[in-house]
């Protein structure tokens, strides 16, 4: 698991409650073995929200790597494709995902 340095991002609107510049650490997790990959997401483009994993199953491949995947991360990537946060697209993906699913993900 790779983790890069913590970035800071603009925030897209005004909000009382966020600094004007925000800090997401990106983390990259590998799983291997294929499906199940013991995580479920929600949201998405189509719900006008960020696509996040809201599930890790105990025991599962997401809950063993050493990454620390956690309920709260939003995706980014999904086998190095950069995700437009649909739902639908994301789905694919890790169904298409035979022996390796890798993830990016942006943690606050």
């Amino acid at each position: 698991m790779r983790t890069p340095e913590n970035l800071e991002e603009p925030s897209a609107t005004p909000n009382p409650s966020r600094t004007p510049m925000e800090r997401f650490v990106y983390l990259e997790a590998l799983l291997e073995g294929g499906a199940p990959w013991g995580f479920t997401l929600k949201g998405g483009l189509e719900r006008g929200e960020p696509l996040i994993i809201s599930k890790i199953e105990e025991g599962g491949k997401a809950d063993s790597v050493s990454s620390g995947l956690q309920a709260g991360d939003e995706v980014i990537h999904i086998n190095e494709v950069a995700l437009s946060s649909s739902r639908r697209e994301a789905v694919s993906l890790v169904k298409g995902s035979y022996k390796t699913l890798r993830l990016v993900v942006r943690r606050r």
